[in-house]
């Protein structure tokens, strides 16, 4: 459940992004409902954008889209939040489990843009896709004319890294300020 941050440029504005992987979503026992921590329902929530992505090779990863994407629709029910389907491994074709149709067909249900990549090979398929669903999460916060959408109001997850240092800032003014006060 890693956080990533970065910040870069798009069309001359500078955003801020973060990325919530959000690893052990599974299926429960050969249903279509998934099983998934707390946080991910944290990320979900204060998420104005979402890719999804899941291998070729395994098609249990593919399965477990549609019943994510319904858990998120019962989170934001009316929200038109982007969101990017990523087909990963394109490298690996004789193992694939997973045809492009299915990916595309996928895609189209839920309202999202389709890409098949290859992070191994060829990681600008990657940035491509990234740069497109910010791109589109841009254009859609622009658009709501100062009106903040459901979520937009909370406070978002550091990074385990900012959080560290605020820690151990903390402690350190905490330990400062005892050592003046026994003097």
């Amino acid at each position: 459940g890693a956080l990533y941050s970065r910040k870069f440029t798009i069309d001359g504005e500078q955003i801020s992004l973060q990325v919530q992987d959000t690893p052990f979503v599974s299926l429960e026992d050969d249903t279509d409902s998934i099983c998934c921590q707390e946080q991910i329902n944290r990320s979900i929530y204060w998420a104005d954008g979402f890719v999804f992505v899941y291998s070729i090779t395994e098609y249990e990863s593919y399965r477990v889209i549609r019943p994510l994407y319904q858990h998120i629709r019962k989170i934001h029910p009316n929200a038109n939040i982007p969101l990017l389907l990523m087909a990963n491994k394109g490298d690996l074709l004789r193992a694939r489990q997973v045809s492009s149709k299915e990916g595309l067909q996928l895609a189209s249900e839920l309202g999202g843009t389709y890409y098949e990549v290859s992070a191994r090979e060829n990681c600008e398929g990657v940035h491509e896709a990234f740069q497109q669903l910010c791109q589109e999460v841009s254009r859609m916060i622009g658009s709501c004319n100062g009106e903040k959408r459901r979520g937009l109001h909370l406070v978002r997850p550091k990074s385990p890294n900012m959080q560290d240092l605020k820690r151990r800032l903390k402690q350190a003014l905490t330990s400062k300020g005892k050592s003046a006060t026994t003097l």
